[in-house]
């Protein structure tokens, strides 16, 4: 348990979390997880895979975990919610299949086969560049709905609030104002909810 919650950010690999009480989860590269201050829960690598991920917590009075028991077996090769118990159960869609793979299969798998796992992983910027450089094409093409979760992976990927607040007003004199202002709309409802 942690006092004031963690994140997880997964960056590779296959994983599974449970919170206390709910089904076992897989998760994937860019997924992100909030486990709510107190609650006991447990996240690894999947049976046979490995998982690297970035673990987010805050410390209150000094303390930023409390262990408890060991993970058993039977916990950890539970059943994942969505799959069949089988062991030849099929992995979680990726997060464009999820979103749009049903509509637009060919545009889901473009999104997520060449644009995250190719672009996005390319050594010659770091994430960090490429989402500042993504969050001003948005902002100057004034794409509000895009930009909501390109905003959030921005913070994931090392830019502050501050960071990206200024982005927007560098942009208000090159992309236009009313632009700079739908950003800053989108910027006040993607941080207040963190």
């Amino acid at each position: 348990m942690h006092p004031l919650g963690q994140t997880l950010i997964v960056t590779a690999g296959v994983g599974r979390v449970q919170r206390w009480g709910d089904p076992v989860e897989e998760i994937r590269p860019g997924d992100v997880v909030w486990t709510p201050p107190g609650q006991k829960h447990w996240h690894g690598a999947a049976p046979d895979n490995s998982m690297t991920h970035i673990a987010i917590t805050e410390q209150l009075d000094g303390k930023t975990v409390e262990w408890m028991e060991k993970v058993v077996d039977a916990q950890y090769r539970a059943p994942v919610r969505g799959q069949p118990a089988s062991t030849g159960a099929a992995p979680r869609p990726r997060p464009s299949q999820a979103a749009i793979g049903d509509f637009a299969p060919k545009l889901a798998e473009l999104t997520d086969d060449v644009l995250y796992a190719d672009i996005w992983e390319r050594p010659e910027l770091s994430k960090r560049d490429r989402s500042l450089a993504t969050v001003a094409a948005l902002i100057a093409m004034n794409r509000p709905d895009q930009l909501r979760s390109h905003l959030a992976r921005a913070r994931q990927n090392g830019l502050t609030r501050e960071e990206l607040i200024e982005t927007i007003t560098h942009l208000a004199f090159y992309s236009g104002w009313p632009n700079a202002v739908t950003a800053i709309g989108v910027a006040k409802e993607v941080f207040g909810q963190r």
